[in-house]
């Protein structure tokens, strides 16, 4: 393939995406730490000859999963938009995966045409070890969890909020007000997971949210207290952040996508025990 080949104007291409978060310090690209970003950019800057942007739904932290992050950049050599997958693919690391590519319209934009993105907590509630689970669940067996408990206290959370109790030092964010559109807890065995979908989240906003749930689910906070935490703001009082490993940003939803639906929508596993 000529990738030197030149053709007429640019053209937007999106990209989905999937990374295993255990080794690199998020998704923005940073000074010194390994990133998502960098790790793409640095490819497709490399196979067009000249710097490339590329443009994320959404960051997620160090440690941090993603089973359908969507990005886009421009370009305007000869390679077909759908061909892009296979092309980075070659070259990426075994630690991400382009899972489809595809034209969109050049005022497309990963991030804010994006209607909502939805991400999945998962909590390993059993005494024993799993070395399969260790990268992608938080092992917690330190007291039963309730999971009626906790879905009851998710349940306030819908609709439009300010978070501020749920959002971590160091944002870019001007304010901290955030649309919940569905929340919900179930278990599966020793599993229990918890989604969570809204217009954007707020930097450190699940995993602080998730480790006051768990107190929930364990009975040493009442659901009247969790929510009294987020309305009036106590930010002081929400002091643990559930790990990284166990939070995967699920999948970017938008009003228009060129990818059909079995490509984006759940391709996060779940284990099953047998």
């Amino acid at each position: 393939m000529d990738n030197g080949q030149q053709i007429t104007g640019k053209q937007r291409v999106a990209l989905v995406i999937q990374y295993l978060g255990t080794h690199f310090h998020g998704w923005q690209r940073q000074k010194s730490d390994r990133t998502v970003q960098e790790e793409i950019e640095n490819v497709l800057s490399g196979i067009l000859n000249h710097p490339v942007t590329l443009h994320g739904a959404g960051r997620t932290d160090a440690g941090v999963h993603a089973a359908a992050q969507v990005a886009h950049f421009d370009h305007s050599s000869s390679i077909p938009a759908d061909k892009w997958a296979a092309v980075l693919n070659t070259q990426l690391p075994k630690d991400i995966l382009i899972l489809a590519s595809a034209a969109v319209d050049s005022h497309w934009h990963a991030r804010f045409s994006a209607s909502w993105r939805r991400y999945r907590y998962t909590i390993y509630t059993d005494a024993q070890p799993n070395l399969f689970l260790r990268p992608l669940a938080w092992h917690y067996y330190y007291a039963p969890l309730d999971e009626s408990l906790m879905q009851a206290a998710l349940n306030p959370l819908i609709g439009h909020h300010d978070l501020a109790a749920f959002h971590r030092a160091n944002s870019g964010r001007s304010h901290s007000k955030v649309e919940v559109q569905e929340v919900v807890c179930y278990r599966k065995g020793p599993l229990i997971h918890i989604e969570i979908q809204a217009d954007g989240f707020l930097y450190g906003m699940v995993r602080l949210l998730v480790g006051l749930l768990v107190q929930v689910g364990r009975g040493d906070r009442s659901e009247a207290n969790f929510t009294s935490l987020w309305v009036h703001q106590k930010r002081s009082e929400v002091k643990y952040a559930a790990p990284p490993q166990g939070l995967c940003l699920l999948r970017v939803g938008y009003p228009e996508f060129p990818l059909a639906k079995e490509i984006w929508f759940d391709n996060q596993p779940k284990f099953v025990f047998c």
